[in-house]
């Protein structure tokens, strides 16, 4: 089951790992080798669900509005939801603004020292508060997720599956066992950087990685069958029809509420539907005549289908837009002008909408 686990091949993987660094990565990153605790706990939030090239520019732009914790913590969680809008995964932008707060509050604005309490931080969890105890100041904690789970499996040729209680436990003690204790920092990011253009989940750089030699999983040929996975993700179909009321030059929003998708971001009057269907059949759904009742209203458009798929749902749906002759009340619901549209957040199924060129609101 599991190559070579001695200290010799140990210390071969970190000393290799570490010269490769030094000889030949040169992958670039805006906060790399930041020292500043605040910024580095920003990028790894972002980070969490991103891709670099995709969390880039949202850093640029937070580390620009926001240039320190306590203007994170003092902004408008509109405007915050906003910077992050296309992001996904909003419960990090949540418990980013809750952690600003509770820095500012309870440390005074400075970031705590000590991996505990880094650790009890909302939204952080061992992987980020090894990043941040490590780069920040440099205490001898490794950053531990599947990028690295996959380079140690494949490495010592362990088929424990990586997310099974038993694989997580032998792969972190192998992390620790393995960090540079003299050189935390260089060494994570080392590990980051290598799974990332190296070791990589397919189409792995083999032949040019200098581990290859000793990487037990290129030696038995068991590559591409490294890491094993145990669990399989289940996905949910949603079908979400929105329709863009407008009256008098303003349409209808909601923020989205708790336990659900999405959660802070705002929708348009939002008819949810158990499988896919037309505007007929929607018109005779109780949801529909509750939100419009026998209201006079003038159909304009209706959008081409729409998906998208996150971790465990696949949400598909068409927006419709609508014309009332004068305004109405629409429970939960409040009518905003196009300039207040403009500064609301949106989950990225509604801005895919939004932004498509083939579609104009032409309503306000």
């Amino acid at each position: 089951m599991t190559a070579k686990t001695t200290d010799k091949a140990k210390k071969h993987f970190t000393t290799s790992l570490l010269q490769w660094n030094n000889k030949t990565n040169n992958r670039p990153m805006p906060w790399k080798g930041e020292k500043d605790p605040y910024k580095i706990w920003l990028s790894e939030i972002i980070l969490q669900q991103t891709r670099v090239e995709q969390g880039w520019d949202y850093y640029n732009r937070f580390v620009e509005a926001f240039p320190t914790i306590d203007k994170l913590a003092a902004a408008p969680e509109t405007k915050v939801f906003k910077l992050w809008e296309g992001l996904g995964y909003y419960t990090r932008c949540k418990n980013l603004i809750a952690t600003a707060k509770l820095v500012t509050k309870e440390y005074g604005g400075k970031f705590p020292a000590d991996y505990e309490q880094i650790l009890d931080l909302k939204g952080v969890g061992p992987y980020t508060a090894a990043a941040i105890a490590s780069f920040a100041y440099n205490l001898p904690y490794a950053v531990v997720d599947g990028n690295v789970f996959r380079v140690l499996s494949r490495f010592f040729a362990n088929d424990t599956a990586i997310d099974s209680t038993e694989g997580k436990k032998i792969f972190t003690t192998l992390a620790n066992e393995l960090l540079d204790k003299k050189q935390p920092d260089i060494y994570n990011q080392a590990l980051m950087d290598f799974g990332a253009v190296v070791c990589k989940p397919k189409q792995p750089l083999c032949k040019q990685c200098p581990l290859q030699a000793q990487c037990g999983a290129y030696v038995k040929g068991l590559v591409e069958k490294l890491p094993v996975k145990e669990k399989k993700i289940l996905q949910k179909v949603r079908w979400l029809f929105y329709f863009i009321i407008e009256s008098e030059g303003k349409v209808y929003v909601r923020k989205r509420g708790v336990k659900d998708i999405w959660e802070n971001l705002y929708e348009f009057v939002l008819i949810e539907s158990a499988a896919a269907t037309d505007m007929e059949q929607l018109k005779q759904t109780p949801a529909f005549q509750e939100i419009m009742g026998k209201t006079a209203l003038n159909i304009h458009a209706i959008s081409r289908l729409y998906s998208q798929k996150l971790t465990h749902q696949t949400i598909h749906g068409q927006f419709i837009k609508i014309k009332l002759k004068k305004p109405v009340q629409l429970s939960g619901y409040e009518a905003v002008s196009e300039k207040e549209l403009a500064k609301l957040p949106f989950p990225k199924f509604i801005t895919s909408y939004l932004k498509d060129k083939n579609v104009s609101l032409n309503l306000l």
